[in-house]
């Protein structure tokens, strides 16, 4: 029993030394970071990132988007006909099959943009979601992706191109406009996105959502799903609805009625004419890593699994 439970350790030391290599990049093509197996020791993002495959489970997302895990995970494949996955190393091109579904679908409707012969997809979830070894707070339950702004003309990257090629900003002045880089194709993509009945929101720099707002002259439903929020100029992030018939998935709140332009308008007047710093807000408290059993306690049969 003793040379087992060595032996397990030994495993659970390489698969997260494995994991842990800062030799990869960002999505700007910046280095990202080491994590010493040390810190992972007992908190669930050293356990989930620890999984190299999905649970033998039937598919389910258990909580929500930042506290949760998923069971019976698919891969989005590496390449298809529309699409390639990006930073293949991280090993986190996998979701709930309703997500994969809409990538495939999304990606369809990307390559009829001009200039455009499909999507970079970048971080979707782990194979069994859960909190990530760096990066994402949300991600968790197999129902995010990160499309890449950087149009998708050459479907042929090799693994090592997939990992040194960087996506492209589309913002200038922090946030508050787009820059030459943003095109009507990048419009009608989020469109496309934002009007499918299984999207929840998608997060985009503000400045990107006040020039979509200034540029629809059509139907503006879909903008409601569109929200601001910081960073996301290289990328867009969509958020699926919990799928229908799932129990134990947590969806967020829906976004407020209208719209959105008007907020957006404000983040953007924020950045240009910052609001001077309340000197009674509270000194943010350090989070603290989550645990297993901060989370949905199916989590821990999703780990046990084979």
């Amino acid at each position: 029993m003793v040379k087992i439970r060595r032996s397990l350790t030994l495993i659970t030391a390489f698969l997260l030394c494995a994991c842990t290599s800062g030799a990869g990049t960002d999505i700007d093509g910046t280095p990202t970071p080491d994590v010493d197996p040390a810190t992972l020791q007992n908190i669930a993002k050293g356990q989930f990132g620890g999984k190299r495959r999905a649970s033998t489970q039937t598919a389910a997302p258990f909580g929500g988007y930042s506290r949760g895990c998923l069971a019976g995970g698919v891969q989005l494949a590496e390449t298809g006909p529309t699409w390639q996955a990006m930073r293949l190393s991280r090993n986190r091109n996998w979701g709930h099959p309703e997500l994969v579904d809409y990538v495939q679908d999304l990606s369809r409707k990307a390559a009829a943009q001009p200039g455009w012969s499909g999507l970079y997809v970048g971080d979707m979830s782990q194979p069994r979601g859960g909190p990530m070894l760096t990066g994402h707070r949300s991600h968790q339950i197999g129902l995010d992706a990160d499309i890449w702004m950087l149009p998708a003309r050459n479907l042929t990257l090799s693994a090592a191109e997939r990992e040194n090629i960087s996506s492209i900003s589309t913002r200038r002045a922090s946030g508050a406009y787009t820059n030459s880089s943003w095109t009507r194709a990048h419009h009608e993509i989020i469109k496309a996105a934002a009007s499918d009945g299984r999207t929840a929101r998608i997060f985009v720099f503000p400045g990107a959502k006040v020039q979509m707002c200034k540029d629809e002259k059509g139907d503006r439903s879909w903008l409601r799903k569109v929200r601001p929020w910081w960073g996301h100029h290289y990328h867009f992030h969509v958020r699926l609805n919990c799928p229908a018939g799932t129990r134990g998935c947590v969806d967020q709140a829906a976004p407020p009625p209208g719209d959105g332009c008007a907020d957006a308008q404000q983040w953007v007047n924020n950045i240009l004419n910052p609001p001077p710093p309340d000197p009674n807000a509270p000194k943010p408290r350090p989070r603290r890593e989550l645990r297993v059993g901060d989370l949905p306690q199916q989590c821990s049969g999703v780990l046990a699994s084979r």
